[in-house]
């Protein structure tokens, strides 16, 4: 059993959070840089060449890639031989004191009410943050933080197929969804597609697929195709950069799948804006 000290977690999730808030990782660096190279609409080219520039200013300004500084949603791989100290605290609460310390010291806008409706009152901390833990085998832990807008979440949609619709209805669908969000969830986007699962697995899913590398492809030819192919129809929509035309609607979109109920088939689609700010540390 390996004991990992709680101040040690916090102090890892604070630099996840001013990281995210700041850095856009260099895997949408190079997908916005690559598509402002093949851009063929002047105007769409000019936007992509501002996105790729405010992102170089604030990662050496150390300032907030964009003002909504996101949700904070963590997905937290726990090993099962890490015994936390003190036995007092909890991996969720040092995720949350990570997240309030990180936003507090990061200059990064708290963005969470502490109800929906009665009183959306700020917490004024960022927290509660949205986690999800998984027990995994050995003695590290895994965390990957999200920090997830508003205006683009706003614009993700679930929906139950039947299980005899073809991959063409849903793939037709998937677009319509994203071609729904147009420019109010600021393009260019990457796209989270969930295949299967149940009602609340398929939209985790689609959350998952956004932690990927957006050069990366599904394993299974049949969804990599899939991917692919979606990109295409995705980026023929002409919403493009900040919905002013162009051939860069999105810059990926990545599936993920699970086993579902032969009665069911759920697919979820999670909107991400051209701020996809993620990271994730390994203790």
């Amino acid at each position: 059993m390996r004991t990992i000290q709680f101040d040690k977690i916090v102090s890892e999730v604070e630099k996840l959070c001013t990281t995210a808030g700041t850095q856009l990782p260099q895997d949408v660096l190079t997908a916005l840089q690559q598509a402002e190279k093949k851009e063929s609409n002047a105007s769409a080219k000019k936007i992509l060449n501002q996105l790729i520039e405010n992102a170089k200013l604030a990662k050496l300004q150390n300032i907030p890639i964009c003002q909504d500084t996101g949700l904070a949603v963590v997905f937290v791989q726990l090993g099962s031989m890490v015994s936390i100290q003190p036995e007092s605290k909890t991996i969720i609460d040092a995720v949350n004191a990570g997240v309030s310390s990180g936003y507090e010291k990061g200059y990064l806008r708290k963005s969470v009410v502490a109800q929906p409706l009665n009183n959306r009152k700020n917490t004024g901390t960022n927290t509660p943050a949205v986690i999800h833990t998984q027990i995994v085998g050995g003695d590290k832990i895994k965390i990957t933080l999200l920090a997830k807008g508003g205006g683009c979440e706003n614009k993700s949609q679930f929906k139950m197929f039947l299980p005899t619709d073809s991959a063409e209805k849903i793939s037709d669908w998937i677009v319509n969804v994203v071609a729904s969000a147009g420019a109010d969830a600021c393009p260019p986007f990457i796209v989270g597609v969930g295949l299967g699962g149940d009602f609340e697995q398929c939209c985790l899913l689609s959350k998952i697929a956004l932690t990927r590398n957006l050069d990366s492809k599904n394993s299974d030819p049949f969804y990599a195709q899939m991917e692919k192919q979606l990109l295409q129809k995705i980026n023929s929509l002409n919403i493009g950069p900040a919905g002013m035309g162009g051939d860069t609607t999105a810059l990926g979109c990545l599936i993920e799948t699970a086993p579902c109920h032969i009665a069911s088939l759920p697919v979820a689609v999670n909107i991400e804006c051209h701020a996809h700010r993620h990271a994730w540390v390994e203790i």
